[in-house]
């Protein structure tokens, strides 16, 4: 059964954040294999309904020089990690029409995202990944400030804190979006 009013049509995409080497080694809320199987069932689903399926990661500069350099409490890699650290897993990598490398939380700041979406008449946005929090809420409010439609994959999402991933999940995500599992989102695809 799907969430009421759950509908995607073929104006959908689908968009996975940061299921890469370095962050899927992270520990986080929900094992991370878990959350990149239920990513791979999400893109088989959508590739069968001929949907695109964009994968985002973040990299940096082997020199570090565009790396965030604000002032925070809480700062990120003062040097950019190793190349596997942007590595996707070939099995998901496999899937992908459009691959989009970010240099900032959120997927569309500095990136071809929308640009990517908009040519592909693209309106609604199945979204998950690593981590809830960051990655995905960033992106989440822009997308949702840019008009498109959401829908948030609970099951194929994960955060390193379970506060954080509550609070999204709780507080935010149902104000700019639904809430669906990976099976929900493949019934509502057709493909269950």
């Amino acid at each position: 059964m799907t969430p009421t009013g759950l509908t995607l049509d073929d104006a959908t995409a689908l968009v996975l954040i940061d299921l890469q080497g370095g962050i899927l080694a992270l520990p986080t809320t929900r094992p991370s294999g878990e959350v990149l199987e239920k990513g791979i069932a999400l893109a088989e689903a959508f590739r069968a309904r001929k949907l695109p399926v964009v994968l985002v990661k973040v990299a940096w500069s082997p020199d570090g020089g565009d790396l965030p350099t604000l002032e925070v409490d809480r700062p990120g890699p003062a040097a950019a990690p190793p190349a596997a650290f942007s590595e996707i897993p070939p099995e998901l990598a496999d899937l992908a029409d459009v691959v989009v490398t970010k240099r900032h939380w959120g997927a569309f700041t500095g990136t071809e995202l929308d640009l990517q979406l908009r040519r592909r008449g693209i309106h609604r946005i199945v979204l998950a990944g690593i981590s809830t929090s960051v990655g995905v809420e960033s992106t989440a409010r822009t997308a949702w400030e840019n008009s498109y439609r959401l829908v948030f994959a609970e099951d194929a999402t994960a955060d390193t804190d379970p506060e954080s991933h509550a609070h999204s999940f709780g507080k935010i995500f149902p104000r700019i979006g639904k809430v669906a599992t990976t099976d929900e989102i493949i019934a509502a695809l057709g493909g269950a």
